[in-house]
């Protein structure tokens, strides 16, 4: 999708007008761009939404075709509701609705007029077309034409192109970045597992970023037993991935760290899960995925902190050398655990690469991001993560994010009496504490490789995959979740 900002009544570069789309307000009150439209095409517009009883509600929109006196092929005015609620997230939204409902209308071109919306405001449109436009389709070759989009372009008419153009650059690496994160987690895992994915975020290097990968003996030296046994039942090799962002103005300032699980493909390893369903578990990584998108968008923006993104990526499958329901690993931090059921194997995963981040890099706080379990599903639905932590700033923060980016949280408990779920007779602890409170009791295993530290844990299982999704800036599937809240908090919070 190409975005481009021009002056108002600026005409394409192709010579087709294309599509047009503005605003309209509650009460049925035109944009001025709409109310320009509506004068040159005598009235048109003012009698198609007197005829319809369209009032401008937040949601609703008014398609026209080929208006008389215009030369466009199709108007659509959008409803956003009360003028005084038009912020970004307002904005985008209206911006992917209108990019919905027409991007497959025969145009090439959708032209947006908010010339009466400051530059910094008009930008959030760019962003909210960017995102709604993904599409994972590599590999399709074959598709109707009625469902192929036909926009490419999108051109936001404002007063001052060059200040538009400036504050958009942060929001275009964004939705870079979230594409990113889509892309790794909608690929199938025949063709994204632990090595290609590690092969993916090496190749980032140019932006800025620093990529170290550990392969399986550089992790047995570490001791990183709880890591590697969840990959030994796997063909493919498991990865730990270390990224660096150094945009602090010392680079040897004490950093901030993200870790996410990315367990590439889940069978529940010899704890099979059931096979309907199991196709989804391609996107089990999608905690990495968010780590990973965050330190693209870091590095697209020049960030100005110092940031560590630690990757876990591994395959649980269940070969004949796959880890067991009773077998005991050691951890990198020397803790046993008993592994109850091998399809608890995330946080397994994290029991490692949270004791090595805190380990080598002594940060500042640390937030791990994991598909972790259902249990978070049953207890938030679908449209918000867990948010879990030891420290109120923290947590503080991430939920001031979570508002201002539209990446929805929701805290929930870890209570010290839910410890004694994971307590094991044959080991320091067990990996599950089975059904009552999963996800709780799932955060409390991880904070026990945590030291004294400030630390966060997402529990995204809930949200990081959509099928439909209400959001029109996410379309069916990956969602990306978690890229747009860290970079706020990073944002709001933690440059300098």
């Amino acid at each position: 999708m190409k975005v481009e900002f021009v002056t108002p009544g600026a005409k394409p570069s192709s010579g087709a007008a294309g599509a047009f789309a503005a605003l309209a307000f509650e009460d049925a009150v035109l944009s001025p761009a709409a109310t320009s439209l509506d004068q040159a095409a005598s009235g048109a517009l003012s009698r198609a939404v007197a005829s319809t009883g369209f009032a401008g509600a937040k949601g609703r929109s008014l398609d026209l075709v080929a208006p008389t006196g215009l030369d466009y092929a199709r108007v659509l005015l959008i409803g956003t509701g009360a003028r005084a609620d038009l912020d970004g997230a307002a904005i985008e939204i209206a911006a992917a609705e209108a990019y919905q409902a027409l991007k497959t209308c025969g145009a090439e071109t959708l032209t947006l007029g908010l010339q009466d919306l400051a530059p910094g405001q008009a930008v959030h449109a760019g962003l909210g077309v960017a995102l709604a436009a993904y599409r994972f389709d590599r590999y399709r070759t074959r598709e109707k034409a009625d469902k192929k989009p036909t926009v490419t372009t999108v051109r936001i008419e404002t007063q001052d192109v060059a200040a538009a153009r400036q504050a958009f650059e942060p929001l275009s690496a964004l939705a870079d970045a979230v594409t990113f994160a889509r892309d790794l987690v909608s690929e199938p895992a025949n063709i994204l597992y632990p090595v290609e994915f590690a092969r993916r975020v090496k190749a980032l290097e140019p932006m800025g970023l620093t990529v170290e990968i550990l392969g399986e003996t550089e992790m047995a030296k570490l001791g990183m037993g709880s890591l590697l046994g969840v990959g030994q039942g796997s063909r493919r090799e498991s990865q730990l991935v270390v990224i660096q962002w150094k945009g602090a103005a010392d680079p040897n300032a004490q950093p901030i760290a993200f870790i996410g699980k990315g367990v590439c493909f889940d069978t529940g390893g010899i704890s099979l899960k059931p096979a309907d369903g199991m196709e989804d578990m391609k996107w089990d990584m999608g905690g990495a995925a968010a780590v990973s998108g965050l330190m693209h968008v870091l590095a697209g923006r020049k960030a100005k902190v110092n940031a560590i993104g630690i990757l876990g990526l591994v395959e649980n499958m269940p070969d004949g050398n796959a880890q067991r329901p009773g077998d005991i690993v050691t951890s990198m931090s020397g803790q046993t655990i008993e592994v109850i059921n091998t399809d608890a194997e995330g946080r397994l995963v994290l029991a490692d690469a949270v004791w090595y981040c805190q380990d080598r890099f002594k940060p500042k706080f640390m937030i791990d991001l994991a598909t972790l379990t259902g249990a978070v599903i049953i207890a938030l639905g679908h449209d918000y993560g867990g948010l879990y932590s030891n420290n109120e700033e923290l947590a503080g923060n991430l939920l001031a994010a979570s508002e201002a980016s539209g990446d929805a949280l929701w805290r929930l408990p870890l209570p010290s009496a839910y410890e004694k779920q994971i307590d094991s007779a044959a080991a320091d602890m067990k990996n599950t504490g089975g059904r009552p409170g999963g996800s709780i009791t799932a955060a409390l295993f991880i904070q026990r490789f945590v030291n004294d530290l400030p630390w966060a844990h997402l529990d995204i299982a809930s949200i990081a995959w959509k099928k439909p999704s209400s959001n029109p800036t996410i379309p069916e599937g990956a969602t990306g979740f978690g890229v747009r809240l860290l970079d706020q908090l990073v944002a709001d919070h933690y440059e300098g």
